[in-house]
């Protein structure tokens, strides 16, 4: 116990710069534990959660026994795979971009702009997209009629949506994504590189042989911190772009928009509660059993 005291008061400073974070992840996540079991009980705003009705495995039924359940699931898993896939690969390659720039100027300036975008709430997003996409003076339509095509209607267009949400997704968070991979490609031994020099290693050589290899555990292990939420589809951007669009539901409607529609209209926290602890569970399987795989076979890309 003294060794903790004095480790808090001789850092004091640096604990007290994550103690914002740190409440907000026990008061967002451990302190609501308690209340997961409202998703076994037929639960009573004026009862509480001691003395609600406990109904077992009912509220779960509500959504397995959906005839949109197995769409929704679906549409989550193909948006979040399409998201880490493509968003792995951009993040990854802007970090190696912005390695090779030897303009200090530039390079900020290119940072800088790349990671605006993550700043931008994705309401502000909804209202660009519909401006590049909406029918009558959309800007793509633009183009395409200059390239004696025909205008579309994007947004009877469900098709086309799973694509564009993943192109919304990289240019939003690819550029802060590309830091951690930086950061990465900082800690590597700069003496591989001048090996490589020596045997007159080309810049792409050294690209292939050295830098992405070496990034190859960090990217395996944020891909299974990523797996583990590959069950919640990201409400705050499907519901500020598709919103209550109907016609786009059988591409873009997710778990979480889809449960925050039955609340809506229901008003019933106890079925949300089960789909949130489903989602929870699948989750936490998911990233156990890709990491016992990947501690079998590439252990350098392994969480322990």
């Amino acid at each position: 116990m003294p060794n903790v005291i004095r480790e808090l008061l001789k850092n004091r400073f640096s604990y007290l710069l994550a103690l914002p974070a740190v409440l907000y992840v026990f008061i967002f996540s451990y302190a609501t534990y308690p209340y997961l079991v409202i998703a076994f009980q037929q639960f009573n705003y004026q009862k509480g959660i001691l003395h609600s009705n406990w109904i077992g495995f009912r509220n779960f039924e509500f959504f397995f026994k959906s005839s949109d359940a197995w769409l929704v699931m679906s549409n989550t898993i193909k948006l979040n795979l399409l998201f880490l896939f493509f968003g792995t690969i951009a993040a990854i390659g802007l970090a190696v971009l912005f390695n090779e720039i030897r303009q200090r100027i530039f390079i900020k300036f290119a940072q800088s702009t790349m990671i605006f975008p993550s700043f931008l709430s994705w309401i502000i997003v909804s209202y660009l997209m519909y401006m590049l996409f909406k029918t009558d003076a959309g800007l793509m339509n633009h183009v395409i009629e200059a390239f004696g095509g025909e205008s579309q209607n994007w947004y009877s267009k469900p098709e086309a949506w799973p694509w564009l949400l993943t192109a919304m997704k990289i240019w939003k968070e690819a550029g802060m994504g590309s830091i951690i991979y930086l950061a990465a490609i900082t800690g590597i031994d700069q003496a591989l590189y001048e090996s490589a020099d020596i045997d007159g290693a080309s810049r792409w050589r050294k690209i292939r042989s050295i830098t992405l290899p070496l990034l190859a555990p960090t990217a395996a292990i944020l891909t299974l911190l990523n797996l583990g939420k590959i069950f919640y589809g990201d409400f705050g951007m499907i519901y500020a772009i598709i919103g209550d669009n109907g016609v786009l539901y059988p591409t873009t409607d997710v778990i979480d928009t889809y449960v925050f529609r039955a609340l809506r209209q229901i008003g019933d926290p106890s079925n949300a509660a089960a789909i949130g602890l489903f989602q929870s569970v699948v989750g936490f399987i998911l990233v156990y059993l890709v990491n016992w795989l990947t501690r079998r076979f590439y252990k350098e890309g392994a969480l322990y």
